[in-house]
């Protein structure tokens, strides 16, 4: 390291050896430099050329010398520069001495830059520093954080998350077998259900002339054969409705809880409330809730029937054919539609929906709310005779008529209306899935079908017909737009054929391009042919016209009409209702969101992503998802109703379990109330049925409005 005036440590190393070479040469002797330091070299002199020599032997090298007089360089520190080294002569006048074992010298140091010199202080220094001792750390307001060395490498990319892979299928019945069956269940539970509402509904006169105080021989006043006839009508209706206990304590084997539980518990509890009417003394005079009872068990058994309605009216439009037309399945973008098979549409089907979860999770808080209030309402009151009675109240109050009709009403009501347009949900695993987003992919042919395209005419410049079809037959078919059908028609009209094509690419502008037997072709509308510097006809207009150029000379013009079909802008404005946006992924360059506001309603909405985004989903129609509904129609209108159909049963399905979780959690404080003050007279079976039908109400206004979309 170089002092403040210039000079180095080996300044004087070098001053010396330069008197040295001086004296030697003009006593007109030569001595190499490994004697020069082997007899002046003193402790200094050692010790620096031992800290510049590397731990490897450098092979011994000649340093030429240096002329006199001239200065060292500033940035450098070299060794003097000296002659090639030769042994010394033997002195004339003296003898020689007798030959001594030289000690081995390391050879010459390396030169040293000013940079190097500079480095190894500062390290020398920042070791000393922090060799240290540290100082006293602040503490309060004045602590700090060391300072530490942040700056690090940037860490490797993770790696890309890959596609979560599809759900596994197990073993599944056919679906004709499918539908069989749950035919066979929907019968057999319709056929005491008729006889069950007789009873409820003659139960429901009597009460109801009771209460008008119209008098009834052998009824009017006679608690004890009210009390039978209550206990006869409810066993009789248990028996009718036996399938609502089986779910029940089905689903309970599986740790489910459910309405069908609830039901049949009240059930149970009023019938030993009818019986200890019979045989305790001390029971309250009150009236059994056998009314309300034996109304919620008939609801349940009704929910049995539509659930097996719907899942009948699904299977069998599915099993019409094992490979149907199209599939809707959910994407990341939204709701697509491909073609596929229908493995996974049973499970889908019979998987729990959202009124079960709901049900499993709040349910047993009603259950044991109610064993609660009915022991607090009698035992707590050293009432014992009259617990059956008040648990009977407070569950009859929480079997809400609704609950067991929440899925099953509007499920049903759906199924049935798919059923007639050629489509089939996948119950409410299939309406969870689809309805994930508010969005659907629309292609060309879903817009514009078959049959709604038209060619008006060709015009033709410096080339014959059937070359030009080819060649635009061949670019159409390679980008696998909706044109293709239309185009093959032209083609065989012409008597052309397909020809063989490389460098195929599509363009955001509006087209597509390829070579065909080594001539560029260009295939698209006007304004793609304009940027790819193409010379067109001044007096051509055509707003849906395809443009084919070979070598940028312009070929042929086809004028394409579109023809807006009455059922596409029917199911456009469906999906605005239902507020689903359409991802327009179309390989037409004609179509687009101004060409759909000309041909159908201004207030289509559509979103239009970039050609990469518009490629990528339309090549996902050829996928392989999950069916979570099945169209067995061609057309947009199949294929909005079912989107929009799944959008509106799960919202709807939503708001009918609130609701009806809303009321058994009211029924059952207001039992609770009535119970603990004494006023069971304000609650009398009759006022208890109605108060469960006016919750009732809002799911059947909810269930229309599912299916009117």
């Amino acid at each position: 390291m170089a002092d403040r005036n210039g000079k180095s440590g080996y300044d004087d190393v070098l001053d010396q050896a330069r008197d040295l070479i001086r004296d030697a040469d003009s006593a007109g002797e030569e001595y190499s430099l490994e004697e020069i330091l082997a007899e002046y070299g003193g402790g200094t002199e050692r010790q620096l050329l031992r800290d510049a020599v590397p731990e490897e032997t450098a092979p011994e090298e000649t340093v030429p010398a240096e002329p006199e007089g001239e200065p060292a360089a500033e940035d450098t520190v070299p060794l003097p520069e000296l002659k090639p080294a030769r042994k010394a002569p033997e002195p004339p006048r003296k003898p020689s001495p007798p030959p001594k074992k030289e000690p081995e010298i390391p050879p010459p140091p390396r030169p040293l830059t000013m940079e190097e010199m500079v480095g190894r202080t500062v390290d020398q220094v920042m070791e000393e520093q922090a060799a240290a001792a540290p100082a006293k750390p602040r503490r309060w307001l004045f602590s700090r954080r060391p300072v530490e060395e942040t700056e690090e490498l940037p860490p490797p990319p993770e790696p890309e998350e890959e596609e979560p892979e599809e759900e596994p299928i197990g073993p599944e019945p056919p679906l004709d077998e499918a539908a069989s069956e749950a035919r066979r269940a929907e019968k057999k539970r319709r056929e005491m259900l008729p006889a069950a509402w007789c009873v409820t509904a003659l139960l429901a006169g009597l009460l109801a002339a009771d209460s008008r105080g119209v008098e009834i021989p052998a009824w009017t006043g006679d608690t004890r054969l009210q009390t039978i006839v209550f206990l006869a009508a409810l066993a009789l209706v248990n028996l009718c409705c036996r399938g609502v206990f089986a779910r029940g304590f089905r689903l309970l084997a599986r740790r489910r809880c459910s309405a069908e539980l609830v039901t049949s518990l009240a059930a149970l509890v009023t019938a030993g409330d009818c019986a200890a009417g019979l045989l305790l003394p001390g029971r309250t005079a009150a009236q059994p809730y056998a009314l309300p009872v034996c109304a919620a068990l008939c609801c349940a058994q009704w929910g049995l029937v539509l659930r097996e309605k719907g899942l009948y009216d699904a299977y069998r439009a599915a099993a019409i054919t094992t490979e149907p037309p199209y599939l809707v399945t959910d994407l990341p973008q939204g709701t697509g539609k491909q073609r596929g098979r229908v493995e996974g549409f049973y499970q889908d089907s019979v998987a729990d929906d959202l009124s079960q979860k709901w049900q499993t999770a709040l349910l047993p808080v009603i259950l044991v709310g109610t064993l609660v209030f009915g022991g607090l309402t009698s035992l707590g009151k050293g009432r014992g005779a009259d617990f059956l009675l008040c648990w009977s109240a407070v569950l009859a109050a929480s079997a809400s008529l609704a609950l067991p009709l929440s899925w099953s009403l509007p499920w049903s009501r759906l199924s049935a209306q798919l059923q007639k347009s050629g489509c089939a949900l996948a119950g409410w695993g299939g309406a969870a899935a689809i309805s994930r987003r508010r969005t659907m992919v629309l292609t060309d042919l879903d817009l514009f079908p078959p049959g709604s395209v038209q060619l008006n005419g060709i015009k033709v410049y410096g080339e014959k017909v059937p070359h030009a079809v080819s060649y635009a037959a061949s670019l159409v078919r390679a980008a696998g737009s909706g044109l293709e059908r239309l185009f093959d028609e032209l083609l065989r009209s012409e008597g052309g054929h397909y020809r063989e094509l490389s460098d195929f690419s599509f363009y955001e502008e509006g087209g597509c391009s390829a070579v065909i037997r080594g001539e560029s072709v260009l295939l698209g509308t006007a304004p793609f042919l304009r940027k790819m510097d193409v010379r067109l006809p001044g007096n051509l207009n055509l707003q849906t016209g395809l443009y084919l150029a070979v070598d940028r000379q312009l070929v042929a013009v086809f004028a394409v009409k579109y023809k807006p079909p009455e059922n596409v802008d029917w199911a456009l404005r469906m999906l605005r209702r239902s507020r689903i946006t359409p991802i327009l992924a179309s390989r037409d360059p004609n179509i687009t969101p101004a060409l759909l506001k000309r041909k159908f309603s201004r207030a289509v909405k559509v979103e239009y992503p970039p050609l990469a985004a518009r490629l990528a989903l339309s090549e996902l129609e050829q996928g392989r998802g999950r069916p979570r509904a099945l169209l067995l129609r061609e057309g947009l209108l199949p294929y909005a109703e079912t989107v929009a159909g799944a959008h509106r049963l799960r919202r709807g399905v939503s708001l009918c379990t609130q609701l009806s979780l809303l009321g058994s959690g009211a029924g059952m404080l207001l039992a609770y109330y009535l119970c603990s003050a004494e006023a069971l007279a304000l609650m009398t079976p009759l006022m208890l049925l109605a108060f469960q039908l006016l919750w009732l109400l809002p799911v059947v206004l909810l269930t229309a409005w599912t299916v009117r979309y």
